[in-house]
């Protein structure tokens, strides 16, 4: 019965983040249980069993009088989330210059160049999307190679965090692909001569780079709520 809940739990969980990155659930919405119900496709103890967790992770809120809130972007947000970041990947980044394969390297900087090249070209179709891809596939094997669960289940909610900012304001559009690519071939040349504190600094002023990018339109977020 634990297992069979446990189950509903993770999947309501799954449903949940899916359809928040898929902007079927906004940043700042007010939702109830019954809606959640609605729009995850879970039954109510899923949804009830799911909400402590959610909480847990900041993902969601609840507010006196109003019921639940879907986190929601904001100064304080963006800020915790980007130094966040910085404190996981500066060491993860200096370990994997450390201790990566020449083989995973060079397939990071080919899936780079490739992006680089089809931008440069004029190339549209599916651009953003692989470049995307491209930039999450450099960060992910960067803190998955420290071989850490907590470290990987945190990244994870925090990349959530990160994809609901992209998504308000800083998403990495056609003018910005070219730049952010040749941002990560810094590091990744770091890298390739394992040099541990030259990939640290350079993916510091990247993500540093990614943070100015959200607060330099901080006249477009709401103040953080005061706390009752």
């Amino acid at each position: 019965m634990r297992q069979e809940t446990s189950k509903l739990r993770d999947r309501a969980y799954s449903s949940f983040t899916e359809r928040l990155l898929a902007r079927e659930i906004r940043p700042g919405q007010f939702v109830s249980q019954r809606e959640l119900v609605e729009i995850t496709g879970m039954p109510l103890g899923a949804i009830r069993e799911l909400i402590p967790r959610l909480e847990a992770e900041g993902l969601i809120s609840t507010v006196p009088q109003r019921g639940l809130q879907v986190a929601h972007v904001d100064l304080n947000l963006i800020r915790n989330a980007f130094q966040f970041r910085l404190f996981i990947e500066r060491e993860a980044t200096a370990l994997y210059a450390r201790h990566a394969s020449d083989a995973a390297i060079a397939a990071l900087k080919k899936a780079h160049l490739d992006i680089i090249a089809r931008a440069e070209a004029g190339e549209r179709e599916s651009l953003i999307e692989d470049a995307e891809a491209t930039d999450r596939t450099l960060h992910e094997a960067i803190v998955e190679h420290l071989d850490n669960d907590i470290v990987s289940k945190a990244y994870w909610v925090n990349w959530i965090k990160i994809k609901l900012i992209r998504q308000s304001e800083t998403r990495l559009y056609v003018d910005l692909v070219i730049p952010v690519m040749r941002d990560h071939l810094k590091v990744i040349e770091a890298l390739e001569r394992r040099d541990a504190e030259g990939a640290a600094a350079a993916i510091c002023e990247h993500i540093l780079q990614a943070r100015n990018r959200a607060i330099s339109i901080e006249g477009n977020y709401p103040p953080t709520p005061a706390k009752r």
